[in-house]
């Protein structure tokens, strides 16, 4: 039974706005020491299903800079967390896979999202 008194498209519309915030702080700062390390490209590669799911893999350019481990979970996170604001629940069933792709000279980021789903035809002919 739903409260009448909770108005439950403004509470999601507050949480998508507090999201946006923390994503919008959280690029600025891994921005900034990305490009301090002299990177200019970053790719995650992330994957969920089953209600779970993580990112697979993290890469920048150019290859020969050693991203520090905890910059490569703090990029895995701001990737998974991206691609869940744009595409909430992805993980969940049959879930979905992309890759978050950043240019770090111009601070762009494209994402590239698939979501799976089960199609069923079904059929029911009595009394032939």
């Amino acid at each position: 039974m739903t409260n009448p008194q909770i108005d439950y498209a403004v509470m999601a519309a507050q949480w998508r706005a507090e999201r946006e915030t923390t994503l919008k702080a959280s690029r600025t700062e891994l921005l900034a020491q990305l490009r301090a390390l002299g990177i200019s490209g970053v790719t995650a590669e992330y994957e969920g299903y089953g209600d779970s799911g993580n990112v697979e893999d993290v890469t920048v350019q150019p290859a020969e800079v050693q991203l520090p481990e905890p910059l490569a979970t703090k990029v895995g996170d701001f990737a998974w967390s991206l691609a869940y604001h744009h595409h909430p629940g992805f993980e969940n069933n049959e879930g979905g896979y992309g890759t978050l792709t950043w240019d770090l000279r111009n601070d762009s980021i494209t994402l590239d999202h698939a979501d799976r789903y089960v199609e069923c035809s079904h059929s029911y002919v009595e009394g032939l």
